[in-house]
């Protein structure tokens, strides 16, 4: 009769990584099923994809073939982040640059209305403010429709900020050359207010944000023509010098229809110019409204900085798409976990604590292993001798 051997590999245990990605396992049964699309069954699942980009954020990897490396040879990436039979190259980028987008989408959706509801406002009295920008993506030749310019091939990712709570709400992928305007339309929703830079400027587009009831802030160019039609009192001492309802641009060519209230503040010798159609603030309150639009650029530089966002893995329109879900994704769960267990935003500091956390832990769970192994065969080889 042959004998039956229990499977002797035990796995490593990482009770903060278990943490990390709680917020995706209460909905994980909710996530729109990833079947294959022919007879080949799938080399990863959506979970393991998943587990996959969030790890590849995470642990700052350099490129894609690393990741897949790690997945081979690190134990607990081999355990825990790998599917059970392993992960091949050519089938980890074809995963990557052919399915998941629409799990991908629904988890960051899912996510980021749980970060809304557990991180509290900062700014309560401004309203719901939601910064948006673009910023470009370096690409490769191959990269086709990245279209920029000729010997350059860039991407842009534009995006909808959450200043009250400091993490990213709506996501847009284009070319390079795509206009930034359009987007405002699409990353706004009722009850929000778009905070945005002198690219957004546009006479058309602020009559019919206002016709559509959309809020915004919006810095224009100091030169803009401006006809006053009521002066507003401006405090003395206030860093704002101007206050009134305007119409802006050229009558006869380019001016508003509609009246637009324009607030002029100066800090460290320039000069800010914001158009809005907040009455309801006071001209100091608008001006700070604007300066928490560098929330959005630094949010971009510390993505970029410190969990590889942009160091490609990707090609295709749909996989560069696919690997930007992953690393906001990445910070989203980052941003609940930082605010339960630590009531503070997402810092390089805390994250580099939970790298380390992951790492202590992996190595307690080898010595223990280890020590249950030799202290199994120290039992074997006694009950052998006797």
């Amino acid at each position: 009769m042959r004998r039956k051997f229990k499977n002797l590999r035990t796995k490593q245990k990482s009770t903060t990584f278990k943490k990390l990605l709680k917020p995706i396992m209460a909905i994980l049964s909710k996530i729109p099923p990833l079947v294959s699309r022919g007879d080949r069954p799938l080399q990863m699942t959506f979970k393991d994809q998943l587990n996959a980009l969030v790890f590849y954020h995470l642990e700052e990897h350099d490129s894609g073939t690393h990741l897949v490396q790690v997945l081979q040879d690190d134990t607990f990436a081999r355990e825990h982040i790998a599917p059970s039979d392993g992960i091949k190259k050519s089938s980890f980028f074809e995963a990557i640059n052919t399915r998941g987008l629409e799990q991908l989408i629904f988890v960051f959706n899912e996510l980021q209305a749980k970060a809304t509801a557990v991180i509290p406002k900062q700014f309560k009295h401004l309203g719901n403010l939601v910064a948006i920008d673009g910023s470009f993506i370096n690409a490769v030749l191959s990269m086709t429709w990245a279209d920029y310019r000729n010997g350059s091939k860039k991407a842009k990712v534009h995006l909808g900020f959450d200043i009250n709570r400091s993490i990213p709400t709506k996501l847009y992928l284009t070319d390079g050359l795509a206009g930034e305007r359009p987007f405002v339309d699409q990353i706004l929703s009722s009850g929000q207010t778009g905070v945005l830079d002198r690219g957004y400027q546009c006479h058309e587009r602020f009559d019919q944000w206002q016709e559509d009831g959309y809020q915004f802030f919006c810095r224009i160019k100091a030169s803009t023509k401006k006809e006053c039609l009521q002066a507003h009192e401006c405090k003395p001492g206030s860093i704002v010098f101007y206050d009134a309802t305007v119409l802006l641009g050229t009558p006869g060519t380019n001016q508003t229809k509609k009246p637009i209230r324009l607030v002029a503040y100066k800090i460290g010798g320039v000069e800010y110019w914001i158009a809005t159609n907040r009455y309801d603030l006071s001209a100091e309150d608008v001006a700070l409204a604007f300066k928490l639009r560098w929330d959005i650029e630094k949010f971009f530089a510390w993505w970029k900085r410190h969990l590889k966002v942009y160091h490609l893995i990707a090609r295709s329109e749909y996989g560069l798409m696919v690997q930007i879900l992953g690393g906001l994704i990445t910070y989203l769960l980052l941003a609940i976990y930082c605010h339960e267990n630590y009531n503070e935003k997402v810092t390089i500091k805390r994250v580099r604590e939970l790298r380390i956390q992951i790492q202590n832990e992996t190595r307690d769970s080898n010595k223990k292993t280890f020590r249950k192994s030799r202290s199994k065969k120290r039992r074997n080889y006694s009950r052998a001798k006797t």
